[in-house]
This record gives C-alpha cells, sequence and structure tokens, in this order.
C-alpha cells in the first residue's frame, strides 16, 4: 500500500535522504523546511503520514504536532515524530502532545517503512470511518455518541508472571487480563475487548501467528494490539506491524510510555465504537434493505458521490461490482414469493462472504445488487466478483422452512474509477453495460469493463448456463 508522505525537516540533507528512501518504495513524497510551511501544507494536502523534525527553529516539531492534532482538519493525520534525542522524557512529550511515534536518527529503514506503512493503513481506516459518519449525518444519524471513558478491558499475553505483573501494573485502573500464551488469548478473546499487550519472546512465532489470527477474525479486526519486544527483535516487531498489529514497546518499558501509548490506542477505538454506534443508528433508520439488510440504494448513490470524490482529489482507484440473479422470476413463479425473499437473503449473505471487510454491498432493487470496493483496480475486482460467481453457482439454496433447493447463478458487471473524468452516472453506465455483456454473452460469468471504447474483457467465466428451475 502506497500513501503520501510529508517529511518536515529544516536540513535538506535529512530531507532529501527521506524523501530518495520512501521513494524507491513508491510513496508520494512532499517535504517543508519549518513548521509554519508543515502546517499549511497539511491542511492543504491531508498526507497520509507526516515524518516530523523535532528539533526546528522558530516553531520545534512539539508545537506543529500540538497544531496539527488540535486542528479539525488535521486532527486525524498520524505524526511520527524523528528525532537524534533518545532521553524518554522527549518521548514521552512527544505522545502527550499527539504524536503517534518516535523514530530516531538514524533511522532503521526496517522501523521507518513497517511504521509508515502501518500508519497509512490507520489513516485509510479513519477516513473511511468518517466518510460513513458524514453520509449518515446526511441521513439524520445525529451526533456522534460520547466517548467512553471508563475503564477499559484489556488482555496482556505474556508467559513470564514476573513481566506481565510488571505490564499490569501501571494499567491498574483498568480491567485487566493475562494470558499466559497465544492460544490461552485466542480462547478469551471477545468483541468487547478494547487492547491486546502481547509479548513477542526469543524465537517465538506464535506471536505474529496471533496477531495474523486477530487480523482474519471478523471479531477482532478492528481490536488494537500493542507489541512488546527486545531491542533487537526490531524485524519481528516490524513484520507484526505489516501483518497488523498497531504500535509496539521496545524493552525496558517506561511504565508512562505504556500508558501514553495505552491511551492512545484506547482514544482510536472508543472514537472508532462511537462513530459505529452512530453509523449503525443511521443505517437502521433510513439507509438499509428491511429485507436483506444491505445497504440501500440511496446510501450507496451517496457514498459512491463521496468516494469518487476523494478519487477524482486523491487519484486512488476504486471498482464497481454490478450483479444480478439469472432468471430470478421463475424462482418466485414456481415457489412463490417467500422463497423468492429467502433467496434473496442468501445472496445477500453470499456477498458479503465473497467480499472484504471494508467493501460496501447494497441491493438496488428486486434482484439487482452492486458492490463498491475502495482502493482496488479492475483485475483484482474481476478476481473478487469471479470468487462472488462462483461463491453462488457451487451450492445450492434453501426455498423456506422445508427441504427444497435449486441452484441459482449471477451474471457481473465489473468496472474500475478513472481519476478526473468520472461521476456516478457514468461509473454506473459502465458497470451496466459489463453486466449486460454478461448476459447477452450467456450468463453465469464475469465481464470487466474499463473506460469506453475499449471492448468488454470476459474474465474466467464458465460455459455452464444458468440452471433451469
Amino acid at each position: 500500500m502506497t500513501g503520501r508522505i510529508l517529511i518536515v525537516d529544516d536540513l535538506s540533507i535529512n530531507v532529501k535522504l527521506l524523501e530518495a528512501k520512501l521513494s524507491a518504495e513508491y510513496f508520494q513524497v512532499l517535504t517543508a523546511s519549518n513548521g509554519q510551511a508543515a502546517l499549511e501544507i497539511a491542511a492543504a494536502e491531508l498526507p497520509d503520514v507526516v515524518l516530523l523534525d523535532v528539533m526546528m527553529p522558530h516553531m520545534d516539531g512539539f508545537e506543529v504536532c500540538r497544531r496539527l492534532k488540535t486542528e479539525p482538519r488535521t486532527a486525524d493525520l498520524p505524526v511520527v515524530m524523528v528525532t537524534a534525542l533518545s532521553d524518554t522524557a522527549y518521548r514521552l512529550h512527544g505522545l502527550e502532545v499527539g504524536a503517534d511515534d518516535f523514530l530516531t536518527k538514524p533511522v532503521s529503514d526496517i522501523a521507518l517503512f513497517a511504521r509508515v506503512r502501518s500508519l497509512v493503513r490507520l489513516r485509510r481506516l479513519i477516513q473511511e470511518w468518517r466518510l460513513r459518519d458524514e453520509i449518515c449525518g446526511h441521513f439524520g444519524g445525529g451526533p456522534p455518541a460520547a466517548l467512553d471513558h471508563g475503564p477499559a478491558r484489556i488482555m496482556i499475553v505474556e508467559e513470564d508472571p514476573l513481566a506481565a505483573a510488571q505490564i499490569a501494573s501501571p494499567l491498574a485502573t483498568h480491567k485487566v487480563t493475562v494470558a499466559a500464551n497465544c492460544a490461552a488469548a485466542q480462547a478469551q478473546l471477545g468483541r468487547d475487548t478494547d487492547l491486546v499487550i502481547a509479548s513477542l519472546t526469543p524465537d517465538d512465532r506464535d506471536a505474529l501467528h496471533f496477531v495474523s489470527y486477530c487480523r482474519a477474525s471478523e471479531a477482532l479486526r478492528q481490536t488494537p494490539i500493542l507489541l512488546i519486544a527486545g531491542e533487537r527483535d526490531l524485524p519481528r516487531l516490524a513484520k507484526g506491524l505489516d501483518l497488523g498489529a498497531n504500535d509496539y514497546l521496545v524493552r525496558p518499558i517506561d511504565p508512562n510510555e505504556l500508558v501514553a501509548r495505552t491511551n492512545i490506542q484506547l482514544r482510536r477505538r472508543r472514537l472508532q465504537h462511537s462513530l459505529d454506534q452512530n453509523y449503525r443508528r443511521s443505517l437502521a433508520l433510513a439507509l438499509t434493505d428491511e429485507l436483506t439488510g444491505l445497504y440501500n440504494r440511496r446510501y450507496l448513490f451517496a457514498h459512491l458521490d463521496k468516494l469518487i470524490a476523494r478519487v477524482n482529489g486523491d487519484g486512488v482507484a476504486a471498482a464497481l461490482l454490478l450483479f444480478d440473479i439469472d432468471h430470478f422470476k421463475r424462482v418466485n413463479d414456481t415457489y412463490g414469493h417467500p422463497s423468492g425473499d429467502t433467496v434473496l437473503q442468501q445472496i445477500a449473505r453470499r456477498a458479503r462472504d465473497s467480499v472484504r471487510s471494508d467493501d460496501l454491498v447494497a441491493r438496488l432493487g428486486g434482484e439487482e445488487f452492486a458492490v463498491v470496493m475502495p482502493e482496488t483496480g479492475l483485475d483484482i475486482a474481476a478476481t473478487v466478483a469471479e470468487r462472488l460467481r462462483s461463491a453462488v453457482a457451487d451450492h445450492p439454496f434453501r426455498l423456506g422452512d422445508g427441504d427444497a433447493t435449486c441452484y441459482l447463478t449471477v451474471s457481473i458487471g465489473v468496472t474500475a474509477t478513472h481519476a478526473g473524468c468520472d461521476d456516478r452516472d457514468r461509473l454506473l453506465k459502465r458497470a451496466d453495460t459489463a453486466l449486460y455483456a454478461a448476459k447477452a454473452g450467456g450468463r453465469n460469468r464475469v465481464v470487466a469493463r474499463d473506460r469506453e471504447p475499449v471492448p468488454a474483457l470476459e474474465i474466467a467465466s464458465r460455459a455452464g448456463a444458468s440452471v433451469s428451475l
């Protein structure tokens, strides 16, 4: 995943070095030589991550970070402070003014790339939360629920009882549980866990598998994970961040830094929870289809408008799938409308299970559905569409409470956005044209269409026709 990085340093040699490293990893780089310029560029460009030097004349990095975090437009920007100072007091001060991490000069490439990639993911996730909250505001969702400031539920994964006690002691105001190993932690974790603090011990791969397990689980995907490891374990910490861990601490642990980093993760967790509650409340009011529980046409169109505006502004990719059930009228005519409703509900479940957690599935009406895929190109979208087509065609559908079943298929049209020249109507028309081509080509297939006048490209379709009822 690439992103836009703002480098702020008054020494041009430092800027050039970081710029060369990040550009080689395909990040887009913005630069500023002083604090005031950094504030202006950040507000105008909204980069994904800010790499901020601490020691600068006129306005130091702490003050720049404080101003970024107090300005609503830039408050969500992840900030990494880069400094030659290794004193814990400086790190704590940086965390207090809102910094997400510290990197010590000379900056390790492993630490730099892992942290930047992790924070770019965080930035995109926050953008998606804010986008959904903004859309919900148009439909009477009301202000977000108040943030919870009570004790959090924290799980510590540490095999050494003494080390676990040392971690738990500064967090005594919270509800802390300890798991001696990752298997025990997996058995105890639930949606109500607010933070996991996991120890990386030498030659132990279980913690990294544990991070991967959490990020693959729908219930635990958004649970923050804070890793703890020794100074020599930086490559494994970097791997942990790439797998989805949110933050890390290096031993020996400073209790104040542990509390500061814990509070940062809990604030984000509670912000997400607040926005999610508002989001769900709004959906229940006006934005979902009553039968399937999917988003409705009204929400889909609003989401597409916002997403395309972001695509046109930032140049990120997005894709759209349109699909409908082949010969669905036969289901209603043969088995009745209640059976048809049951089929539509099963189609909705299979669609949700076939796409990614941040993709949006909507019902346009009748037997027609849509999937919006942010930051996705045409090839990947076509691959996901083929997975969806197979999920429908390969397994029978129940027709009510009895044992009766039938096989059904879907036809899918796929297209992707083109930055600067797209709007909702153009995107929908291309996808609809591709869907029509899939039906005209025999149904039960995927057709992906790029910008006109490029011919439709048939992707991974099968020769089998739709099943007669």
